[in-house]
């Protein structure tokens, strides 16, 4: 074993020793062996991945020494907590069975979830003081449509927001509502269970906590938040389940199944593939983990990620952190050539070198406070605390003090003193450990590998798992599609629960991906075409006796269509008598006449399939419409416009966004059947347009063709409802 290893090892070992952990870090050792002797896909992350300790008892996956990871940013003798060891794990019932195991190790009281406190908040507050006041429920209603999630600043204020909502001014009772309103905003509401913080205790639980069953069968709660068992020093591992380690599970079972020429292990991933690097740096990353999003695609182009440090880089660029700290341009500027790296003090080299002199990650700001003003572990462990967003300003302002002399005592400049608390201030609004987005960058270059390499299996991996990342299956479909996929339809006589892959270029969507079709049914019919596959559609209608209303989900999806002409047929006949009658018994079927309904037409059956499964394999609804709207501009066409042009786009709004950060203005992103047209929209825009741009499903923008670093952009100047003749649409994915 190198020195150096070793060296650190029994560092951390001392360490851990003289705060009695051990017991802890054993415990979750156990809990990730169980895991994985039971093929449950695993992986620590947090600040444990800075830990030597974690990485050698194969805890977390990121090698925290050729990382030059900070232990502590994770552990240090001053600190007087738990260690924070987040698990990732499959989520749905795989994460479920480790929750349940650990409720049957611990039984009968010695696991709980933690509570949470839910508070009231910006409409959850409205909505219920206006109850109170006898308000109209339309009223309500309305006003929780137009006012987006969060509680972030908006551009109106309250009595605006509720007057567009149908309250006049001179209500006798919104004087009343605006007050009960500021009086309950932030009180607690209810309480709710956490994520996935769970509580494990040798002894009884019952004994030194109030405990409560949960509303999900099988689980306790702890009527305390995490915070409060933390005080009381009881022991919480976070249990979190992530969707995309479930995809990656199942694609990964999925290539086993089909052969050794499509089989691949996730530790044999090649990490330096010039072809998923190429697909990154192309920001074609629709269902890649934490590098889809439209501010992580409208960055990757101009970062050109080419390695994996790159990509560890970008996951935590897009962070209110680096952008409220006006980090991100700088660093962007910097690895394109376009600036001087500037390290605000020399002896930062070795901890900003390899992101530029820019500080983006809480390793490097403690090492900072460490390097310059000679903070101690337990010192940089108090900076740590200060930092989260959750604490107070004063404890902010106590350490800065503390900071600001201590850089005085070494007689920094003023000048350079006041960079490094700017820099750590920036911080205290959300700073993202390295080791975090270490773990992540794993998982984003796994998808991005099997997305580029394992299309079909990943795909069908990303449908069978949703709802979960940014974008919804009707989104993933077409992205699918234009890159070669071919996405077969629900059917009676081929397709499984799940969407199963046919071929490397071919997938089949599963029952499940029906609207109002219940698993129950689902077996009953896989059943009885398993035991003799269906001869006709009368054979269909007597072996499978499923109710009308789900009879009819399968004729309008098109799913009947191989046992009858078309759908409207398949209508037609699900609505007949299905019982055998006296003919039929003695061998002659008493047929109704055939379907006198017309074909469904083409913007029909796009409805149809919107309604039944929230998607379709046919055309998308914008190349029904294409033809009448000769002004908009096709989403692939914009990259070939000129900058500074007047364009017009349009399409079905898939994202709607209007983060914290952003001062009001909103991000729209419109897809039609090329591709994604993203535009800027101004605050006072929007305000004016408000009804129209969070309630229409299908838009029409005007504005100014942006093209920067190979990121198109329309800024708008007017946005207005698409007149549409083809119905169909999905729910966005709004203002996250």
């Amino acid at each position: 074993m190198d020195n150096a290893i070793r060296d650190k090892l029994e560092h951390e070992l001392r360490i851990i020793t003289l705060l009695g952990f051990s017991g802890y870090f054993l415990v979750v050792w156990d809990i990730v062996r169980w895991c994985r002797d039971q093929g449950i896909m695993v992986q620590g992350r947090g600040s444990a991945a800075n830990s030597v300790v974690c990485y050698a008892l194969g805890i977390t996956n990121a090698d925290p020494i050729a990382s030059k990871l900070l232990f502590e940013r994770f552990l240090s003798e001053g600190r007087d907590t738990w260690p924070d060891i987040d698990l990732d794990l499959p989520s749905g019932d795989r994460r479920e069975r480790v929750i349940q195991e650990m409720y049957r190790r611990f039984a009968p009281h010695g696991a709980a979830m933690t509570a949470n406190v839910i508070t009231y908040r910006g409409r959850s507050a409205l909505r219920e003081m206006g109850k109170v006041l006898g308000l109209p429920q339309d009223v309500l209603d309305r006003f929780s449509s137009l006012f987006a999630n969060g509680d972030f600043q908006h551009t109106l204020g309250m009595e605006d927001h509720v007057r567009r909502a149908g309250l006049p001014a001179d209500h006798p009772r919104l004087t009343a509502l605006l007050r009960l309103h500021a009086a309950v905003h932030g009180m607690p509401r209810h309480l709710g269970q956490h994520s996935g913080g769970m509580v494990l205790c040798s002894q009884g639980l019952n004994t030194i906590v109030p405990l409560e069953p949960a509303s999900m069968p099988g689980r306790v709660v702890v009527q305390w938040d995490k915070d409060d068992c933390a005080d009381l020093g009881i022991i919480k591992v976070d249990l979190l389940g992530l969707g995309m380690m479930a995809v990656l599970e199942d694609t990964i079972h999925i290539c086993h199944t089909r052969g050794e020429s499509r089989a691949v292990e996730m530790h044999r991933i090649p990490q330096d593939d010039p072809a998923t690097y190429d697909m990154i740096c192309r920001a074609d990353t629709i269902g890649v983990f934490q590098i889809e999003s439209r501010a992580q695609m409208a960055t990757l182009p101009r970062l050109q990620p080419r390695k994996f440090y790159d990509l560890v880089v970008e996951v935590a660029l897009i962070r209110p952190g680096p952008i409220v700290g006006k980090m991100v341009h700088p660093y962007l500027n910097r690895h394109a050539g376009r600036e001087k790296v500037d390290y605000i003090a020399d002896c930062f080299q070795p901890v900003l070198e390899r992101t530029l002199g820019v500080p983006l990650f809480q390793e490097q700001v403690l090492q900072m406070a460490m390097l310059i003003a000679g903070f101690s572990g337990s010192e940089a462990e108090e900076l740590r605390r200060a930092l989260s967003f959750h604490r107070s300003q004063e404890r902010m302002d106590k350490v800065m003090t503390k900071l600001r002399a201590a850089m005085t005592q070494r007689n920094v400049p003023q000048v350079t003193q006041d960079r490094v608390v700017k820099s750590i201030q920036s911080f205290a609004v959300y700073g993202f450990p390295e080791s975090h987005a270490i773990s992540f960058a794993l998982l984003a270059y796994a998808s991005a590998w099997l997305r580029t390499h394992r299309l079909a299996e990943f795909t069908a991996s990303l449908l069978n798992n949703q709802p979960m990342g940014f974008y919804s299956s009707a989104t993933l479909v077409r992205d699918a599609k234009l890159h070669g996929l071919r996405v077969l339809p629900v059917c009676v006589t081929q397709s499984d629960l799940d969407c199963r892959v046919d071929d490397d270029s071919t997938i089949r969507l599963g029952f499940r991906q029906l609207r109002g079709f219940c698993t129950a049914s689902i077996h009953l019919l896989l059943s009885a075409r398993h035991a003799t596959p269906w001869r006709s559609m009368e054979d269909f209608l007597l072996r499978c006796p499923l109710p009308r209303d789900e009879l009819r989900v399968l004729a309008k999806s098109g799913a009947l269509n191989t046992l009858t002409s078309n759908r409207r047929s398949a209508l037609w006949e699900v609505e007949q008598k299905r019982e055998p009658d006296l003919f039929s018994t003695f061998g002659t079927v008493v047929r109704e006449a055939a379907s006198p309904l017309a074909v469904m037409t083409p913007e029909e059956r796009l409805q149809a399939d919107y309604a039944a499964t929230s998607l379709t394999v046919g055309p998308h609804p914008m190349a029904l419409m294409r033809a009448g709207l000769p002004q908009i501009t096709r989403a692939c066409d914009l990259p070939a416009g000129r900058p500074g042009s007047r364009v017009m786009i349009g399409g079905m709004v898939i994202c709607r966004q209007r983060p914290g950060t952003a001062n009001g203005h909103v991000f729209i992103s419109l897809e039609d059947e090329t591709g994604i047209a993203n535009a800027f929209v101004p605050s006072t825009l929007f305000e004016a347009q408000r009804l129209v741009i969070t309630q229409e499903s299908f838009l029409r923008i005007r504005g100014r063709l942006q093209i920067a670093d190979g990121v198109t952009t329309v800024l708008a100047l007017d946005v207005a409802r698409l007149p549409r003749s083809a119905q169909g649409g999905v729910k966005s994915h709004d203002f996250h």
